[in-house]
């Protein structure tokens, strides 16, 4: 009897507070509150923080040093824990290492990879997954089975493209030019390389490509191998660089070689370090996307996959503006050129 009176009580207390419950034979009864249903949710979906890690290729170069601005700036407004940690040289054995460390004592929701290499990288992150973190890369990928969706920065032909074009338009498109790249085995760069070799072929009939280094995105390796180049080849006419650190380092030969106004600098790199460069006729245009932008993406993409849900197209990202998506890929936007007429407009 006593037990009858206390769900009478029960009932009548919903009643009055304008609540019902709703149910199905299938499926639990819930209570509905102002007409707002709340159901039942998982411990994962209620948590207002995600711990998020994001690895680079590697530490302490301004083009990494911006992205993890934009991860840290991220991870504040977004309110997401994250962890920026990578190797301290590009290769792929210390990132695996930094990876799995990361898996394994960091107790992570997501992780967030630029790639040093598309293929040795796969059993390390396929184990994440397997252990329940959830995967993707940024800024260079892996093979499609290793994450859930790559973010890349820019479409890889139009950069590529556009790198030869502008070399060839400061050399009246003809002469000799040497590329310098990163770690030779990044899948970001060799598309980069290859869409440049497309472009050259297909249009440039009168300039003569002599050598392809790579630097291992090391700025010291990439100050050496530009010193060679122009040593090997005294008369070069231009060089295009393929990642951050080869720019810099080959406006640096140059000048100490005294060769400004012989030999034209073209390529990938932030717009801090190539100031003086550009403003000095150095370097004749750099290219590059936000990095600081790039991180704040990756941040806000990882904790919406966190949640449950992949990007889209058109999708508005506050702080980044509107993505693209294609298949399994986020293309962030457009590039931007860097000259000394508009360098100073730029902080990263």
């Amino acid at each position: 009897m006593q037990r009858k009176y206390l769900l009478i009580g029960v009932l009548l207390a919903l009643i009055v507070s304008g609540c019902n419950m709703k149910g199905t034979s299938k499926e639990p009864y819930h209570v509905v509150y102002s007409s707002e249903e709340i159901t039942e949710q998982t411990e994962y979906q209620n948590r207002s923080t995600y711990k998020i890690a994001i690895v680079p290729k590697v530490m302490n170069i301004p083009y990494f040093n911006a992205v993890e601005q934009g991860v840290m700036e991220a991870g504040d407004d977004l309110q997401v824990e994250v962890i920026y940690q990578g190797p301290s040289v590009a290769n792929a054995r210390q990132q695996i290492e930094v990876i799995n460390q990361l898996v394994k004592n960091e107790n992570i929701d997501v992780l967030a990879v630029s790639a040093n290499d598309p293929e040795q990288l796969l059993p390390s992150l396929k184990k994440a997954e397997q252990m329940g973190v959830k995967v993707i890369t940024w800024d260079a990928d892996t093979a499609p089975e290793g994450r859930s969706f790559f973010i890349n920065m820019v479409q890889d032909e139009a950069l590529g493209r556009h790198l030869m074009d502008t070399l060839a338009w400061n050399i009246d498109e003809k002469g000799k030019f040497a590329i310098m790249t990163g770690a030779d085995t990044a899948a970001n760069l060799n598309e980069w390389l290859y869409w440049i070799n497309q472009q050259h072929q297909e249009f440039y009939p009168d300039m003569q490509l002599v050598e392809t280094v790579a630097a291992n995105d090391d700025p010291q390796q990439a100050y050496t191998k530009a010193k060679e180049l122009l040593a090997k080849y005294p008369d070069l006419d231009g060089i295009i660089g393929n990642s951050s650190v080869a720019p810099p380092a080959a406006a640096q030969a140059v000048l100490e070689e005294e060769k400004v106004g012989e030999v034209a600098i073209v390529g990938l790199s932030s717009p801090n370090p190539m100031n003086e460069y550009l403003k000095k006729d150095v370097v004749q245009v750099v290219t590059l996307w936000s990095p600081k932008k790039l991180g704040y993406l990756t941040v806000a993409l990882s904790k919406q996959l966190a949640q449950g849900d992949l990007p889209y197209d058109n999708q508005e990202i506050s702080g980044v503006g509107k993505i693209s998506v294609m298949n399994d890929t986020v293309i962030m936007g457009e590039p931007i050129d860097f000259t000394k007429e508009n360098v100073d407009q730029y902080d990263f």
